[in-house]
């Protein structure tokens, strides 16, 4: 007959290695349940954020007011640095007394920086919008040129800004406008693990079908002003919020 010290340790002992083998084995059925995790830029996912970003802004537009290819693109070297709301108000006046490039090229740059003044960097916004205006004039014929190449050789006209003026007024899709919304969200999506504007663009260029490159980055823009904001991102009210695994989440289900 075995001491009944060394009965109480061995059921001790027992009892305590049953619950574990038997947590482990939930752990393993929840897994399995769930599926492999899907990777950041599994086509599947990617899908579904496209889908829904469709679905809750099915008409984003730019938010930028504008008439013409020529008041966008100075609209949009306005908004570096500077928010659409504060943009939309300064615009009206400029293309008041300057309504095209040409008669921007008679403008001084005094005149322009007195207007712009609010939107921020205003010299040297100033400075580039007079320096865009001649160009057009003196080398498209007070046209803004409908090709990334011809564009980038205007002052002030970065990727962003071509790609704006190309998608949002002459519909081609030749690339993906990167603000800093746009940024913010898809590194938190996980969707791209760069830092700067154009290698983002780069990535969401391979993943993205052509044909959606312009509408996701207004959806994107709206998605980052609404929902996704840079601080205290409103996750409980976010129809993405369960497929982010962002670490500056505010709330979370998974």
């Amino acid at each position: 007959m075995k001491p009944a010290s060394a009965t109480k340790t061995k059921s001790s002992a027992e009892s305590g290695r049953k619950p574990a083998a038997k947590d482990n084995r939930k752990k393993a059925a929840a897994k399995i349940a769930r599926g492999p995790k899907q990777a950041p830029t599994d086509p599947k996912r990617v899908r579904t954020i496209l889908d829904r970003l469709a679905k809750h802004y099915p008409n984003a537009v730019c938010a930028l007011h504008h008439s013409s290819a020529w008041e966008l693109m100075v609209a949009t070297i306005l908004s570096a640095q500077c928010t659409d709301v504060r943009v939309n108000m300064v615009t009206p006046a400029l293309f008041r007394r300057f309504p095209t490039a040409q008669a921007m090229t008679k403008a001084s740059q005094a005149e322009v920086e007195e207007i712009i003044r609010t939107t921020g960097f205003f010299r040297n916004k100033a400075k580039n919008i007079l320096g865009a205006a001649q160009r057009v004039v003196s080398e498209f014929g007070g046209k803004v040129p409908q090709t990334i190449e011809e564009l980038l050789t205007i002052p002030g006209v970065a990727r962003k800004t071509a790609n704006v003026v190309l998608g949002s007024w002459f519909k081609v899709g030749v690339g993906v406008v990167v603000d800093t919304h746009v940024m913010r969200i898809t590194q938190r999506l996980e969707l791209t693990k760069a830092s700067t504007p154009e290698k983002i663009e780069q990535d969401m260029m391979k993943i993205i079908p052509q044909k959606g490159w312009i509408d996701f980055s207004h959806r994107m823009i709206h998605f980052g002003r609404e929902i996704c904001i840079a601080r205290k991102p409103r996750c409980a009210d976010c129809f993405l919020e369960d497929v982010c695994n962002s670490k500056d989440k505010t709330w979370s289900t998974h």
